[in-house]
């Protein structure tokens, strides 16, 4: 999807996803001492809003401006402080090593595409900084729920540790969510990896 397809799926009052942060962004990331955070295409902002939540500062960067304005208005409703930055994550970068957690979550690209963005996201990260990249699984597609069907977009947390060449591995594999649909709660697979600049 375009820049102008995301800003027609955003252009709702209504979240089109919930407010409340992924999971597994909670899961990995609400142990460490906070520091700078960038989140990549950050949507809707939820992920962005609750690092800064926890005392983080933290920087949102995504090409919708519909998705930055409900960003921006969630913020506000939840009293945070965000830095919002329209760009295409493609091809903004980040001064280098100036963050301490770098989040790219459920960004779906051609590989090569995808390979820029993770290389950039490493580069930003400062020594003993985190790496946290979740998306939908490549199985996901014929067995789980949800997600783009597209398999030159889908990827495995094998393809992204080999994207991550230079960093430390802390944890790569499949995981499981709920998903609640109109037939009831489904499964759906994702790919999660965690990753760490070497000190």
């Amino acid at each position: 999807m375009n820049r102008e397809d995301w800003d027609e799926r955003y252009g709702t009052e209504e979240l089109i996803w919930k407010a409340d942060p992924n999971r597994f962004l909670v899961e990995e990331l609400d142990a460490l001492v906070p520091g700078r955070a960038l989140d990549l295409a950050c949507g809707e902002g939820r992920n962005a809003v609750w690092l800064a939540s926890k005392r983080w500062r933290v920087t949102g960067v995504d090409f919708s401006r519909a998705g930055l304005a409900k960003a921006r208005r969630l913020a506000a409703d939840r009293g945070v402080e965000v830095t919002w930055v329209e760009a295409d994550v493609v091809e903004w970068q980040a001064s280098p090593a100036s963050f301490d957690v770098v989040v790219v979550m459920y960004l779906h690209l051609p590989s090569e595409q995808r390979r820029q963005v993770l290389a950039h996201a490493a580069a930003a990260l400062a020594p003993g900084g985190t790496l946290l990249v979740v998306g939908h699984d490549a199985s996901n597609r014929l067995h789980g729920t949800g997600g783009p069907q597209d398999t030159a977009v889908l990827f495995g947390p094998e393809e992204i540790v080999e994207d991550l060449s230079g960093l430390q591995i802390e944890r790569a594999e499949r995981v499981t969510r709920t998903v609640v649909t109109d037939a009831g709660e489904a499964t759906a697979f994702d790919a999660l990896v965690r990753a760490v600049r070497p000190s």
